[in-house]
């Protein structure tokens, strides 16, 4: 048996994004679920987690996480008459910057909060991954993975350490393709327009099995239908997280959104229109100068029929 001698405390409530400058009180259910990739730094230390209950689901189960907490007034009290050995704060809520930093711990990692400003602030390693998330142009031309930012963070080197998740589904695989067609309401130009999808049903024809996206009332459902997908074809969302998560083929149609900070183990693909003559791609933006329904309209039905016949090979 393994002892656990250190005590580490990690703050993903999912209100912020990591490494995206946006503070929203919808819950990043992604962005959690990818940070699960740090838990492999830690899976032999005592490993609290502070969520939103909203994403709990995202966590239940997790063999590197020894006990799950539930953002309310309750558990800030608790976690601020405990000490910790290590504090790992991946948001950038002030408030929550400002419980980071009341916690009693030897090391902290992440964002901190500036009592001069009242603003977010990084702790050491964190400063280039905050310069990212304020500046567009940094972003942009920034080509590290999402991994490769967090364990910079905490001053390791991602060596394609995998998302770590801990729900054990009810289902089978029974479907070739799964399309997950949905997007939210604040980024509207990520989705992929339906007549898109409808065309890419009829190029798939008989070759190949389709289900369109179920479960969107209870999120185990959703991993459950997930799970019965060989392949995801996927817009960013959440659904493209969980598919890495189970070890799905995923296909991703990108938008104004950054296809490479998405890392795929091999077992994906990110498509999005290369050629286009945009100086503001990807822009990060919900409305499109150039295209009526943005720059995702650019990948055709035909460039993701190819993908899904070189993945799936039957």
């Amino acid at each position: 048996m393994i002892l656990k001698k250190h005590k580490v405390l990690i703050i993903k409530v999912g209100h912020s994004e990591t490494l995206d400058a946006e503070i929203s009180n919808i819950t990043s259910y992604g962005d959690v679920l990818r940070s699960t990739v740090l838990l492999n730094l830690y899976k032999n230390d005592h490993v609290t987690w502070l969520v939103d209950e909203k994403a709990l689901p995202i966590l239940k189960g997790n063999p590197h996480i020894d006990r799950i907490l539930i953002y309310n007034l309750t558990s800030v009290l608790q976690l601020q008459a405990e000490h910790f050995d290590t504090v790992i704060n991946l948001e950038k809520v002030p408030g929550l910057c400002a419980l980071a930093d009341s916690i009693n711990a030897w090391r902290r990692y992440g964002f901190r909060f500036d009592v001069r400003t009242g603003e977010a602030e990084a702790y050491d390693r964190s400063d280039v991954v905050l310069e990212v998330c304020r500046s567009i142009e940094k972003k942009r031309n920034r080509k590290a993975c999402w991994q490769e930012g967090l364990f910079e963070m905490v001053g390791a080197a991602w060596d394609g350490e995998e998302y770590v998740f801990g729900y054990t589904p009810k289902t089978k695989e029974v479907h070739d393709i799964g399309f997950n067609y949905q997007v939210g309401n604040k980024w509207p130009l990520k989705g992929w327009p339906m007549p898109y999808w409808k065309k890419l049903e009829k190029l798939i024809g008989k070759k190949y099995s389709v289900s369109w996206q179920q479960g969107l009332e209870d999120m185990e459902d959703y991993f459950d239908w997930i799970n019965s997908c060989r392949m995801l074809v996927t817009n960013d969302s959440f659904g493209m997280h969980i598919a890495l998560a189970l070890k799905k083929k995923v296909v991703t149609i990108f938008g104004p959104t950054q296809a490479w900070e998405n890392h795929y183990y091999g077992r994906g693909v990110a498509l999005y229109f290369k050629e286009l003559d945009c100086p503001d791609h990807p822009c990060r933006r919900s409305d499109c100068g150039l295209f009526k329904d943005g720059c995702i309209t650019q990948v055709s039905p035909g460039d993701v029929m190819a993908e899904i016949s070189r993945r799936l090979g039957k």
